[in-house]
């Protein structure tokens, strides 16, 4: 039975592609006997022609590649566009370490374990860059032995 007449006036009525319009298989035959646009507006309404949902593209690929990507894997040059400070800039890199630094720095200090004076101390350090990492800080503070147990 062809329906490709009734398909084309429900997609025009309901204002959507033709692979969209579902048509109730049950009621194919009096699909059939409806030949104006009229008749197609009373199918709808009745519900035996609808308009199916939207498909959205798969996230199936995607999670494959991601769990691939979690392993290190497709992260080689060839996959790379950019260079290495435009993938990661070095101020936000300098951005994450201080703070880092100034987090721990904060703890030490709200915990009572390292003085107000020393806090300043290693906080000016902090922001002249004298540490490159946040284990430099902590083997300072460990070496100089400034810190309460």
């Amino acid at each position: 039975m062809d329906l490709t007449l009734q398909k084309r006036l429900a997609a025009k009525i309901l204002g959507i592609g033709v692979s969209r319009v579902w048509i109730d298989p049950e009621q194919y035959e009096r699909v059939a006997e409806a030949i104006t646009a009229d008749d197609i507006r009373g199918l709808i309404k009745d519900g035996v022609i609808r308009e199916k949902p939207m498909s959205k593209p798969s996230r199936g690929r995607w999670r494959i590649r991601h769990e691939k990507r979690k392993k290190g894997r497709k992260r080689g040059h060839g996959k790379r566009k950019g260079s290495k400070g435009a993938r990661m800039p070095k101020k936000e890199l300098w951005m994450n370490r201080v703070r880092a630094m100034r987090r721990f720095l904060r703890y030490l200090r709200d915990k009572e374990m390292i003085s107000r004076s020393d806090y300043r101390r290693l906080y000016k350090l902090v922001k002249g860059g004298y540490f490159k990492t946040l284990a430099q800080l902590k083997a300072h503070i460990e070496e100089k032995a400034s810190v309460r147990r």
